[in-house]
């Protein structure tokens, strides 16, 4: 994604190699922020205007790619910022050559479910993105991982032009 200028009172998201400010929000949320180094992963930053207001990751392997750490402040939720990012992701794992996006929730299902997202078996993402950091931070805390439930969307799809 191109840098965009912050505009005040203008939404846009811009992708980042600025793993402070990602770490900073998620730590802010008390979200897992180990793993953000890893090379493949992507981070996607909502400014509006010159604040941060939302960051999702995505962590590709091969044709899959895992949703993590989707998160939107406070005072900003409720105006389609979270599904902007969750569009951006997936664009962003499609580029990458992902053909299914995948990720783990503990109360956010009917958000997904609502932007297509399908209830699967853990054992699928573990199968498909056994590399991601976050599927090694799970492996490594199996008590958080316990709680976490997986969602699954094939992006096989996304640019296909079906005349």
């Amino acid at each position: 994604m191109a840098l965009r200028k912050k505009q005040e009172g203008k939404l846009i998201i811009e992708q980042t190699r600025d793993l402070d400010v990602v770490r900073a929000m998620l730590s802010a949320a008390g979200m897992i922020s180990e793993g953000l180094e890893w090379p493949p992963a992507c981070y996607l930053i909502a400014y509006f205007g010159i604040e941060a207001v939302g960051v999702v990751g995505v962590e590709p392997s091969l044709d899959a790619a895992l949703i993590r750490s989707l998160y939107v402040v406070e005072p900003m939720r409720g105006r389609a910022i979270g599904a902007d990012l969750v569009t951006a992701a997936r664009k962003a794992a499609h580029t990458r050559g992902a053909r299914s996006l995948y990720l783990f929730s503990t109360d956010t299902g009917d958000f997904f479910k609502r932007l297509g997202f399908v209830n699967v078996p853990v054992a699928q993402v573990l199968a498909a993105l056994g590399a991601a950091p976050l599927v090694k931070y799970y492996g490594a805390h199996p008590d958080e991982f316990a709680r976490e439930r997986a969602w699954s969307l094939d992006i096989s799809q996304d640019g296909v032009i079906l005349r």
